[in-house]
């Protein structure tokens, strides 16, 4: 057994999962060289939610965030998370976008690409697979595990396998709620490695309080690369302590070489901020609490604190238990979806819908029904043909690639925004955030406008005419 790689999510999922993606490029710079030197498989530093944050709270280019990492960055590989046809949004992008995407990317920085779909469709994979390929970037196609009739060892497996003859450079275990538990993540990746030659890569969440165990495990199975937090930003809704389970596995087979010394110094730099967090309301230490309803519900992080968000402006906060209860009961209507984004966003919304309401499915809300009609992809249980016609009624059913459907889109987007382009990247950021762009780039350009008029008072100034 060689000896075990830790991938570092501090500057992406930690803190995503942790204080909803507000760190700034700002508090990432001072600590890169560092972390850089640490001997990391990866840095996870951008894709996720981070692109939508930067644009819609930091106002920061999430593009600019990544040249600035990427120019420190010399010796660790960079990694993002990318949601297949979604990319980074929240609907299935034209292949033109994707493409394009992925190869400005690479271009600006990324090294590996975590590539998902929210129902495990290979079909929404696969122009983002061979892009990266093209780009020659590396592909790590993710399953996104979950729990349900269908979902078992021989499905991820089949699945892995599917992927690998698909190009994938190695495999992901995505356990986006925390659900995978250590004696089944054992026979899981056993069962992986007995179907693919691929590295496996677990990727889990503590929020159910057992990613530790999970991770151990799932190295005794052979798992090759775990996703970590450094100690200041993990646990909770984030990922497991980095910091133990290096000191966990020195010594052992799976010694991971890195310095407990070295990774201190990144800790005691991300403590007083850590602090600032909590100061600021940023970091809820709710997120922090273990959740065992985690594995009943099948509830993420994100989700959760979604629905407990939209009950409260629905005055209905005390409907949470039922809204919980919901969940899986809406989940099982809609083909057993994995709950990851967009699918978890669309069956807890719709689950709200049902509870304030007093009446299940009187109100459906039009993601929900282009989840049935098939607009997302398949899902893994076919959903039944009588639920079909309750919540679509006739409406025409998409049984192919959904993006089949979509025209190039790039042109016309560019088009649309050519008096705010100041970079390449720009059209792709208002594909995947039209209004968000848009505002921006008005604040970008009024910045700079700002900024080019005090220039000019201080040429006045030094050479007067």
């Amino acid at each position: 057994m060689a000896k075990v790689k830790l991938t570092e999510t501090v500057l992406r999922d930690s803190h995503q999962s942790l204080i909803a993606t507000r760190m700034s490029t700002e508090e990432m710079l001072p600590i890169l060289d560092k972390l850089d030197k640490i001997g990391y498989n990866a840095l996870e530093c951008w894709g996720g939610a981070t692109f939508d944050a930067c644009l819609r709270f930091l106002n920061e280019d999430p593009w600019d965030r990544l040249r600035k990492i990427k120019s420190i960055a010399k010796n660790t590989k960079l990694q993002m998370l990318f949601r297949g046809q979604n990319i980074l949004g929240y609907r299935h992008y034209a292949d033109d976008v994707v493409q394009y995407f992925v190869q400005k990317s690479i271009a600006n920085g990324i090294d590996i690409i975590r590539i998902f779909d929210a129902l495990n469709d290979p079909r929404n994979l696969k122009v983002a697979i061979d892009a990266t390929k093209r780009e020659g970037g590396h592909v790590q196609a993710a399953l996104s595990y979950t729990t349900s009739p269908v979902h078992n060892n021989e499905y991820f497996a089949k699945y892995a396998k599917q992927l690998e003859e698909m190009g994938a450079d190695s495999i992901c275990i995505k356990d986006m709620s925390g659900l995978l538990k250590p004696y089944d993540a054992y026979e899981l990746v056993k069962s992986l490695k007995s179907n693919t030659k691929l590295p496996i890569e677990l990727h889990t969440h503590y929020t159910s309080g057992l990613a530790s165990m999970t991770a151990l495990k799932a190295i005794e199975a052979g798992c090759d690369i775990i996703d970590t937090a450094i100690s200041p930003m993990a646990m909770g809704t984030s990922q497991p302590p980095t910091e133990a389970l290096v000191a966990t596995l020195a010594g052992t087979e799976y010694d991971t070489g890195l310095n407990l010394a070295a990774l201190d110094e990144i800790c005691r730099y991300f403590t007083p901020l850590r602090d600032k967090y909590i100061k600021d309301g940023l970091l809820d230490p709710s997120v922090l609490k273990v959740d065992v309803n985690a594995l009943i519900f099948q509830v993420p992080g994100g989700m959760l604190s979604n629905l407990v968000s939209q009950l409260k402006q629905a005055g209905k906060s005390d409907k949470l238990r039922e809204v919980l209860e919901e969940v899986p009961r809406v989940r099982a209507d809609a083909g057993y979806p994995p709950l990851v984004t967009p699918s978890s966003q669309i069956v807890g919304t719709q689950a709200v819908f049902n509870v304030i309401n007093g009446e299940r499915y009187k109100m459906v809300t039009k993601e929900f029904k282009g989840l049935i009609k098939g607009e997302y992809g398949k899902t893994p249980v076919p959903v039944s043909e009588e639920f079909i016609e309750k919540i679509a009624g006739s409406e025409p059913i998409t049984t192919g690639r959904p993006a089949d459907a979509l025209t190039p889109e790039l042109d016309k987007l560019r088009g649309q925004i050519k008096e705010y382009i100041e970079q390449d990247e720009d059209v792709l950021s208002y594909a995947l955030f039209e209004q968000v762009a848009l505002k921006f780039f008005e604040k970008r350009r009024a910045e700079k406008y700002k900024l080019d008029s005090v220039n000019g008072d201080i040429k006045k100034q030094v050479h007067p005419v």
